[in-house]
C-alpha cells in the first residue's frame, strides 16, 4: 500500500491492463470509464474525496475501464486482494446499491431525473467536471443536458 500524487490528465488504468490496483482517493477527482469501439467515453463512475475505484475483476482478468485523473489528485494505491475485498464488504455493497440504483435510471428516468439524482448523488463535484463529462455519465449528449438543465433551473 502506498500513496501516489497523480497529475490531471495521468492514466492509472487502460483497458486490458492486467495486475489491476485499487485506488482510494484522498484528494482530488478521479473517473472511470469505457471508449466503445467508436471512440466515444461512456463514464461508469466518478471518484471524489473518500472514493474507492477500481476496475472489479479479478487482477489476472484484463481490465475492461480506463481510471484517470480529473485533477491532480493523491490516491492511495493497493493490491487487489481477497482479504481486502473481505474488509470492504459494507463498502462494495454501498457501491454496487449506488451502481444497481444508476443502472435502473438510465433504462427508465427522464434526463431531468438523472440530472437531479447526479447533482445529489456528487455535489461536490458537479462544478469541477466539464458538462460533456456529466452529459457521458447520464447518458445523454451535452445538448440534451443542457436543455435538461434549463427546465430543471426553470421549474425550480
Amino acid at each position: 500500500m502506498k500513496t501516489i500524487w497523480v497529475k490531471k490528465g495521468q492514466i492509472l488504468q487502460r483497458q486490458g491492463d492486467r495486475d489491476t490496483k485499487v485506488y482510494v482517493v484522498r484528494k482530488g477527482l478521479l473517473r472511470c470509464y469505457s471508449i466503445d469501439e467508436k471512440g466515444k467515453e461512456h463514464i461508469f463512475l466518478f471518484g471524489p474525496e473518500g472514493t474507492v475505484i477500481t476496475d472489479h475483476l479479478p487482477p489476472q482478468v484484463p481490465a475492461e475501464l480506463f481510471i484517470d485523473a480529473l485533477e491532480d489528485s493523491k490516491v492511495l494505491v493497493r493490491e487487489k486482494t481477497l482479504a481486502f475485498a473481505k474488509r470492504n464488504t459494507s463498502r462494495v455493497i454501498g457501491r454496487m446499491i449506488a451502481l444497481q440504483t444508476r443502472v435502473v435510471m438510465l433504462m427508465s428516468s427522464s434526463i431531468i431525473e438523472r440530472y437531479k439524482y447526479f447533482i445529489t448523488t456528487y455535489p461536490q463535484i458537479a462544478e469541477r467536471i466539464p458538462q460533456r463529462m456529466i452529459a457521458s455519465y447520464l447518458g445523454v449528449t451535452p445538448e440534451a443536458l443542457s436543455k435538461a438543465k434549463s427546465k430543471y433551473l426553470q421549474s425550480k
